[in-house]
């Protein structure tokens, strides 16, 4: 009898149970595919945006030939294209914003994780993050009416006395001072992708367990063999790509570096003339191309500068690789 009135609930909690890993294979099954889509159209997109800029910019390359890469002439009026003086000016604006931004960057960050008091930590930390949510063009209305007056008056004089005197670095620093150019939009760049920079390795340093400092502490190390011996090595790959993420932001950068780079097609060694990167020179010209040639040409910058992207950021990952295999060599 009693097995008689178990088998009917048993068979029953047997089928429900069926029927809930059923319905959880179906779930699993949608979200495997619906995550997956998500992914799949990352790659997508991308491939999308390479064949667009590869078949707007097929009629210049056709046209001009690998030599439009070196070729400094810029000319809508005579539909003649050159791509140099853009990469030139994307490049060195570029590494003058990481030259300056790096040291910067790691200062605050170190500052802000290690020596800063309690009290005064999160208001700093704030204020940085604050710094970079502010819009590019505001950079660059700074950066025109404020900085590069003072920089023309009281900066470009000093360092074409000083720096500009010597052999060969001394030509970077002569040329008209007019507040504008490649120095000046390198500079306007530093202080926009410093606050990205300084957060991403303020979060790096912070993920140091307190135990391995405090110990370097206790054996006599001071702040600085503390930063030297533990903290760097333990977070330096988090810090190569806080580093990339700034480099990648300057080199797109277009609103802030209008403003202030000159916009000019000249290519000077001087760094305090004016000249032209390529997010500027697609910012300036690309809503007045008129001829198809010129509106080619301004896609093959577009892909020239995803081209520049690409090697920078896998360079860095690269990089990354080298390092972990490193660690994991020791």
């Amino acid at each position: 009898m009693d097995q008689d009135h178990k088998t009917p609930e048993a068979g029953w909690t047997s089928q429900t149970m069926l029927a809930t890993m059923r319905n959880q294979r179906v779930q699993d099954f949608l979200f495997h595919k619906i995550t997956l889509a998500f992914a799949l159209s990352v790659f997508v997109v991308l491939a999308g945006i390479i064949i667009a800029l590869m078949i707007g910019a097929w009629p210049a390359f056709h046209e001009f030939g690998p030599a439009f890469i070196t070729t400094v002439e810029w000319d809508p009026v005579n539909d003649k294209y050159g791509a140099l003086i853009a990469i030139v000016g994307t490049l060195s604006t570029s590494l003058i914003a990481l030259l300056i931004a790096f040291p910067v960057s790691f200062g605050i960050a170190l500052f802000l994780t290690e020596i800063c008091p309690v009290w005064l930590r999160r208001p700093m930390g704030t204020a940085v993050e604050l710094l970079a949510g502010v819009p590019s063009i505001i950079y660059g209305m700074w950066g025109l009416f404020i900085f590069a007056p003072f920089f023309a008056d009281t900066i470009q004089p000093a360092l074409a006395h000083t720096v500009g005197q010597l052999p060969v670095i001394g030509q970077l620093f002569k040329g008209p001072m007019m507040g504008i150019g490649i120095l000046t939009a390198g500079i306007i760049l530093a202080i926009m992708i410093i606050p990205f920079i300084a957060s991403v390795m303020r979060d790096v340093f912070e993920v140091v367990p307190a135990v391995l400092k405090e110990s370097a502490y206790a054996l006599g190390c001071t702040k600085w063999e503390v930063v030297r011996k533990v903290v760097l090595p333990y977070t330096k790959i988090g810090v190569v790509g806080g580093v990339m993420l700034g480099l990648g932001r300057a080199l797109g950068e277009t609103m802030a570096i209008t403003f202030v780079i000159g916009n000019a097609n000249h290519l000077s060694w001087s760094l305090f003339a004016a000249g032209n990167s390529i997010a500027s020179t697609l910012a300036n010209e690309f809503a007045e191309a008129d001829t198809p040639l010129h509106v080619s040409s301004l896609f093959a910058l577009g892909l020239i500068l995803f081209v520049i992207t690409f090697i920078v950021l896998s360079a860095a990952k690269l990089m990354l690789v080298g390092l972990k295999r490193k660690e994991g060599s020791k």
